[in-house]
This record gives C-alpha cells, sequence and structure tokens, in this order.
C-alpha cells in the first residue's frame, strides 16, 4: 500500500495539512475529528459524483451528522446564483453553526463555489477540500482561493478562506476523463516551470506513467506539486507578491477561456497560455529557444493543445484587461527566464503579446 504523504502548510495565523494517501476517504472522519468537536458537518458535492460511501461512513463513525447536498459542476455554473442555492440549502436546512465544517468534494468548480460559500455564510465556517480532480488536487484546493465567476471574466468574485484541512485520495483518478486528467497535468507543468528545473527534468521522462495512471507515481506528483504551491502561499498568502507567479500561463488562459465561454478546459487553457508566454519570453529575449522547444514538447506529450486557436484576436486582448490580475491599468505577464525561475512583467509591447496569441492558431 502507498504511504500517505503530510504536506503541512504554515501561515502566519493558520496552520493546516494536506494529506495525500491512497484510500484516504476511509480515514477522513477521523482526520476531521481531530480538528473539530462539532457534531455536524456538511458535505456539498458534484451532482455527478458517485457516491462515496467510505468517505460517508467514515465521518458516521467519527460522531459526525452528516448533511448532503449536491451542486452542478462546470464554470457555467460557477455563479452567484449556485452560491445562493447553496446559502438556501444549508440555511433552510438547519443547524449549521460557526463552528459546522463544509466539506467540499469535487473539482475545482466545486472547491471554489463551495470554499466562497464557507468563506462568507454566517461571516466564515470551517471548510474542508476534498478534490476529486488531478487539477484541484494539485492547484485549485490549495491556498484558500474561493470565488465565483462573472460575465466579464473569470474568479472575479471571491476571497481568501484557508481550509482546515485538504483531503486527497488518488484512487479517484481512475474514473477521472482523460480531458480531465491532461488538464490537471497542465498545472503540474507549470509547477516546475515556475519553481523546479529538475521536477520539470523528471516530468518529461515519466509524463507517460502520470497518463497510464500509475496510482505510485501520481502520489508522488500530487504531494510534489503541493509542496511547490504550499510554500508559494505560505510565503504569500494574499497574493501580493510572488504568488502571482503561479498564474504562469493564466493571463493568456483566463483570456481564452472567456471568450470562448468555456469551451476549452482550464488545464488547456493554461497549456496554449504558458506557450504563448514561453514564445512572448522568447521574443524579449529573456528566454532561449531550446526552453521554449521544451515547453512546447512536454505540452504536446501530455496530449494538451499548442495551436489551433481560432478565437477573435481583439476580444482575447480586450479580456487581458479586464482580467482581475491587471494593476494600475497595466497587464501583468509572468514569463519564464529560465525553466524553473519566473518574472513578473508590465511593459510588454502590445504588439509582441499579439505575436503569441497569433503564434497559438
Amino acid at each position: 500500500m502507498v504511504s500517505a504523504r503530510t504536506i503541512p502548510v504554515q501561515l502566519k495565523d493558520h496552520k493546516y495539512d494536506i494529506v495525500v494517501q491512497p484510500g484516504l476517504y476511509a480515514d477522513a472522519g477521523q482526520h476531521l475529528r481531530k480538528l473539530t468537536s462539532a457534531k455536524k458537518c456538511v458535505l456539498i458535492s458534484e451532482h455527478n459524483i458517485p457516491p462515496q460511501p467510505a468517505l460517508q461512513e467514515s465521518l458516521a463513525k467519527a460522531g459526525f451528522t452528516v448533511g448532503l447536498g449536491s451542486i452542478a459542476g462546470g464554470e457555467e455554473n460557477k455563479t452567484i446564483e449556485t452560491v445562493s442555492r447553496c446559502y438556501e440549502l444549508l440555511l433552510r436546512g438547519g443547524n449549521i453553526e460557526r463552528s459546522t465544517p463544509i466539506l467540499a468534494l469535487g473539482g475545482g468548480v466545486i472547491g471554489d463555489t463551495v470554499g466562497f460559500v464557507a468563506a462568507t455564510i454566517l461571516r466564515g465556517v470551517p471548510l474542508v477540500q476534498i478534490p476529486t480532480t488531478l487539477l484541484a488536487m494539485v492547484d485549485a484546493s490549495v491556498g484558500g482561493k474561493t470565488g465565483v465567476n462573472h460575465p466579464d471574466g473569470k474568479n472575479l468574485i471571491g476571497a481568501f478562506h484557508q481550509p482546515i484541512a485538504v483531503l486527497i485520495d488518488p484512487t479517484v483518478l481512475k474514473t477521472l476523463p482523460p480531458r480531465e486528467l491532461r488538464s490537471g497535468l497542465a498545472e503540474c507543468i507549470k509547477h516546475d516551470i515556475i519553481r523546479d528545473a529538475n521536477g520539470f527534468a523528471d516530468l518529461e521522462m515519466k509524463i507517460t506513467r502520470a497518463l497510464n495512471l500509475d496510482l505510485d507515481y501520481l502520489t508522488d506528483l500530487i504531494a510534489h506539486n503541493v509542496a511547490i504551491k504550499a510554500k508559494v502561499v505560505e510565503s504569500d498568502p494574499f497574493e501580493k507578491g510572488d504568488r502571482a507567479h503561479l498564474n504562469f500561463g493564466h493571463t493568456f488562459g483566463h483570456a481564452i477561456e472567456n471568450v470562448s465561454q468555456y469551451a476549452y478546459a482550464h488545464g488547456e487553457c493554461v497549456a496554449l497560455g504558458m506557450v504563448a508566454a514561453a514564445r512572448l519570453a522568447a521574443s524579449l529575449n529573456m528566454l532561449d529557444q531550446t526552453s521554449v522547444d521544451r515547453i512546447v514538447a512536454l505540452v504536446k506529450q501530455t496530449g494538451l493543445p499548442t495551436s489551433g486557436l481560432n478565437l477573435p484576436l481583439d476580444q482575447l486582448m480586450h479580456a487581458m484587461l479586464f482580467d482581475k490580475k491587471v494593476k494600475s491599468g497595466k497587464v501583468r505577464f509572468i514569463l519564464p527566464d529560465r525553466i524553473g525561475h519566473v518574472v513578473i512583467r508590465d511593459d510588454i509591447p502590445e504588439n509582441l503579446v499579439r505575436q503569441a496569441l497569433e503564434s497559438l492558431a
């Protein structure tokens, strides 16, 4: 049996553990009981998530009365209206108190939406993230960002609300559609580009093991990525500095998501965004062509898109101006100067940004 990996997140005023372990659902109640004396918890899952009897049995065995609810997944449902429905579920169901933990079971949309509900209902209740997609495991569930979309852009409404625990069971990835698995691997590539050149080289050699759902490797890969993100979050919990590095590929990617009306999966947008950002960095003489080629090759090997984008260029440029990462009216780009290191730039000529987008066609 693969042993558990525990990654501590130590913020100035809040500490919690991220536990990665195959079969973890059977121990979830035990983990949660160590963190709270509450008699009730509420488990909110995605509509299409299969029942997780081991998880519910574990919570009941630990003495919790488990309230259940579900909401629709998908970016189109990541809205204030969905948040309002969650409020009704929780408040009309009764018995929710400020000590009542809310458990978010699902992908990144569920984690973000339910996390925002937990951040705002009763002015904040405990949150436990239980991600079921690779993307949510290595990215969305870690760091305390919660929120929903607005017609003008992605994640424009939200709050920072750190969980009391993140419980990750990689065995659920066995039922994950291949497109969703690849989407999560985009964030793994991102983490290594911004922080770990050796990790990137290792991923180049072992990406097939991830695509083949090698559980031992996936457990290590998830723990590796969670550790990278946890360190970044610890140093900058409210994204006032280096945490912005985690947005590598996302300035382009969020524009693609918004203009395509989420026809592309999030990881596919990040993949295209990373390719565009790498090429933009090369056009600025920041990044050597060999590194650009390695990034593009790994994205391709993962089965993610590196070309074929057919969206109006002016709309993409406009969407970037309304991204939440814009500061003082300037679009900020996270660009690599080598694999394993990135810098923030807000002085990029518009024609070079357009060229980078055009290269994705």
